[in-house]
């Protein structure tokens, strides 16, 4: 297939998007302990809408990606922003926490699943090189989120209440990502010569097969793993800084440090994928993200915050497009975005489970040490399942076709 000039483009509004859809998700966190004193309510209360919606992600992730199979990516993402951007707006008029729980959790998790999935699989289908790379910018971009929104709220909230903050952030978000959702296209259909070996089953290979399928199970199970391990760190080490005495401005600053460093890992990773394989660069990135998170339980200085973050952001980032890279070469892209929004809804499944699992053991411990002794448990889990994984044997075009 001719690589068309237009897949960059699709690669930056992709980034650009899940910039922002990201960013003011994770303006939670920032926004958490502004939020405690100004309510009343529980850090377990306030987490536990975080982990709401990554289980609303979870539930919602395959239905956008089936329905980005059979729509195209645009109208998919175009409609998740507009519920995006409402249900941030909704969140910051709540009047209880149950109602915050409601609208940041299931209805902000929800919409922004429609963003992930359909945006993947339309990536991946755009390139037949390159791939780990170009999936690994549009996760630079989502990256870029601590270095930008991050701020940006940590700056808000120092001259508004929260209340404020989220309805601010609910306008950019509507003024950005859902015009951004005009630019997206449809992949070019692919025409392999008959020699050329794919990897990948058959294309008349159903959904059902497809998710049964021994890789795409190990696969789920590694990223419900990984997320899980670095959901915690990433969620909590705000709070974490400052209760070893560091501001909150230079708190959010670690936040920042991991972001920037993730950027760069996203890429390092990405190139390092297309070099090495995708498979054996996710195996030692699993393996070195347990030990990152591992490394948050010595952390007491500010500069001893950086050094971890700077690490454990260069790693768990840098592994995440990977899942993307070895769906497409193992499955079909006809189901793609169902496949992505699958593996999704595991990792979203793993992110739910640091937040309020953070916010528990610190409301009983008083301490987030336990938690980082947790996420290196589950670190080690997510290496040793995606040891197990083995892709499906190259077949070419003439085979395919006699088999389909």
């Amino acid at each position: 297939m001719q690589q068309h000039p237009y897949r960059w483009v699709i690669v930056a509004v992709g980034g650009l998007m899940g910039c922002v859809a990201m960013g003011a998700m994770f303006s939670l966190p920032v926004l958490l302990t502004p939020m405690t004193e100004a309510t009343g309510w529980s850090r377990t209360g306030i987490s536990g809408a975080m982990t709401i919606g990554f289980l609303s992600m979870a539930l919602t992730s395959m239905v956008w990606g089936a329905l980005s199979d059979r729509f195209g990516a645009r109208p998919v993402v175009m409609t998740g922003a507009a519920l995006f951007a409402l249900s941030l707006w909704l969140a910051g008029h709540a009047p209880s926490l149950l109602l915050f729980q409601l609208f940041f959790g299931v209805m902000v998790g929800g919409a922004v699943a429609a963003f992930f999935a359909p945006m993947m699989a339309t990536v991946t289908g755009w390139f037949e090189t390159q791939r780990s790379l170009a999936v690994s910018l549009v996760s630079a971009g989502i990256g870029l989120a601590p270095v930008t929104m991050s701020p940006l709220a940590a700056w808000l909230v120092s001259s508004h209440d929260w209340r404020t903050v989220l309805s601010i952030l609910s306008v950019i978000v509507a003024v950005t990502t859902i015009p951004l959702a005009f630019f997206l296209r449809r992949p070019p259909v692919s025409t392999p010569h008959p020699s050329d070996e794919i990897d990948a089953p058959p294309a008349a290979m159903s959904v059902r097969a497809a998710v049964t399928s021994v890789p795409f199970v190990v696969l789920v199970l590694t990223n419900f793993f990984c997320c899980a391990t670095h959901s915690g760190p990433i969620f909590h080490t705000v709070s974490y800084a400052e209760i070893c005495g560091i501001t909150a401005i230079a708190a959010v600053s670690i936040y920042s440090v991991e972001g920037i460093a993730g950027m760069f890992g996203r890429i390092g990773f990405g190139v390092a994928g297309d070099r090495f394989g995708a498979k054996r660069v996710l195996v030692a990135g699993l393996l070195a993200q347990a030990f990152g998170a591992l490394a948050y339980f010595f952390a007491r200085d500010l500069g001893e915050f950086y050094a971890v973050a700077a690490v454990f952001g260069f790693i768990y980032a840098g592994i995440m497009p990977l899942y993307a890279v070895l769906l497409r070469e193992n499955f079909p892209m006809r189901i793609m975005g169902t496949l992505m929004g699958g593996t999704g809804m595991a990792g979203a499944l793993g992110m739910a489970l640091g937040p309020t699992l953070g916010g528990w053991i610190f409301d009983v411990t008083g301490s987030y040490g336990g938690l980082y002794l947790t996420s290196f448990g589950l670190g080690l889990g997510a290496f040793l399942i995606a040891m197990t994984f083995r892709p499906f044997p190259p077949r070419t075009l003439d085979e395919e076709l006699r088999t389909a």
